[in-house]
């Protein structure tokens, strides 16, 4: 089994308001879901074809968290984004201030390839490919898919993966975006 980084993961590296390893290279990370995979460290995602690897908790401290926990002193901004130029724009809502919560474990979000072309969206020929990289705040048992993500994933549109939530699926989502939020890196501050 060989698992290789989708282009669409690269995108996770410091001042991106995303996960990412403070030194561990896409390469270090992807041998390490092999190795974790092989070991049957990981659970099954949303459908078929989409594994949650879990990282070793020697390499936790790695990942950066990049969320906040909103309290009554939390500024957050909206804008309109794209995470890709053919994807529909959304409504991104950022922390401006706050400290990151501490990281408590890591999920390496991967997909196999069947699953990537439904969509044309596999970058490899690899058996799997790392598509996410999620940090949990301390605490935190499982990370609910976004609201965003799984809209776009409901209802097939550019960008998603065909897939239907149950309503406890959507209201997890929504209850956790209500508590946490992206911190807003410095750089792309208004």
């Amino acid at each position: 089994m060989i698992v290789s980084v989708n282009d669409f993961v690269r995108r996770q590296v410091k001042g991106s308001g995303k996960t990412y390893a403070k030194t561990l290279s896409f390469k270090e990370i992807v041998r390490h879901a092999e190795e974790q995979m092989v070991k049957k460290f990981y659970s099954n995602g949303y459908r078929d074809g989409v594994r949650l690897v879990e990282v070793a908790n020697k390499f936790i401290d790695d990942f950066v968290c990049p969320y906040v926990k909103i309290d009554k002193d939390t500024k957050l901004i909206s804008k309109l984004v794209k995470r890709q130029p053919n994807e529909e724009p959304y409504i991104q809502t950022r922390a401006l201030n706050g400290k990151k919560v501490r990281t408590g474990k890591v999920e390496l979000i991967l997909y196999r390839n069947d699953i990537l072309l439904e969509n044309n969206e596999n970058t490899t020929n690899a058996d799997w490919e790392l598509i996410s990289i999620n940090a949990l705040p301390q605490g935190l048992g499982k990370l609910p898919i976004g609201p965003i993500t799984m809209m776009r994933n409901q209802l097939n549109l550019v960008g998603g993966t065909k897939a239907n939530y149950s309503s406890d699926e959507w209201a997890q989502s929504v209850w956790f975006w209500q508590k946490y939020a992206t911190l807003q890196p410095e750089s792309q501050n208004v």
